[in-house]
């Protein structure tokens, strides 16, 4: 029998302060275009220009999006694709509140990611997310291909973290190129969470691959996108 991942939303009307221990550093950028498929060049970038970054376990790198159809839902699935950057694009690292000022000495570096010059700019301090609903682009698992093998990793990973997954939501397919070979990934989308077990999983992810991109949470605005996008891709 299959497990149950859709389940009524608890109350979230008492009060939270969103805790600092951890939070993302939002740099602008100046670069003209990236490859779809950075996630390695952009981290192999970072890690030489901030060492620390490899040894820090609560630390991630945030893959670089633009404005693209279903909230982030639908991305370009060939791997060649180009990514052009505007003036609103940003940069995001997630980082312990102790390494904001090691994280603001990125400002001003230029990092080689795949060839493309990119110029960092000045950073500021974002605290994480309360938003019930929480999507994260990419998740690597053991077997992605199997949506419901899938699901029932997810379900252990966040109620190892103390998170009762009450809706779950497995997104497309992506396959990421890193220095170890190629990368199965899903996207996933977790809603109804309370503020506290938002903050969680946006602090500390699911599965492997934190500097590349993958089991970082971030809000999503809901789940409507989500399934229209769901349709089209079947």
């Amino acid at each position: 029998m299959s497990t149950n991942f859709w389940q009524e939303e608890d109350d979230r009307s008492t009060p939270y302060q969103v805790p600092d221990d951890i939070v993302d550093m939002v740099y602008k950028v100046d670069c003209r275009m990236l490859p779809t498929d950075h996630a390695q060049a952009l981290s192999s970038a970072l890690m030489e220009a901030l060492p620390w970054l490899a040894e820090e376990e609560d630390a991630a790198i945030h893959t670089i999006h633009v404005a693209e159809s279903g909230n982030g839902w639908i991305r370009p699935d060939d791997p060649d694709d180009v990514l052009y950057l505007s003036r609103r694009t940003r940069m995001t690292l997630r980082v312990p509140k102790h390494r904001i000022e090691d994280a603001h000495g990125l400002t001003g570096q230029v990092l080689d990611v795949a060839g493309q010059r990119l110029r960092v700019g000045p950073g500021h301090v974002r605290k994480l997310s309360t938003q019930p609903v929480l999507f994260a682009r990419y998740v690597a698992g053991d077997d992605v291909d199997d949506e419901e093998r899938f699901l029932r990793q997810v379900y252990d990973w966040v109620s190892a973290l103390g998170v009762r997954p009450r809706k779950m939501m497995p997104g497309r397919r992506h396959v990421l190129q890193s220095d170890t070979g190629p990368l199965a990934t899903r996207s996933l989308m977790l809603a109804d969470l309370s503020r506290d077990e938002a903050v969680r999983l946006q602090q500390k992810g699911i599965g492997p691959g934190r500097k590349l991109g993958c089991g970082i949470f971030i809000p999503h605005k809901g789940i409507e996108a989500v399934r229209n996008s769901r349709a089209e891709a079947t």
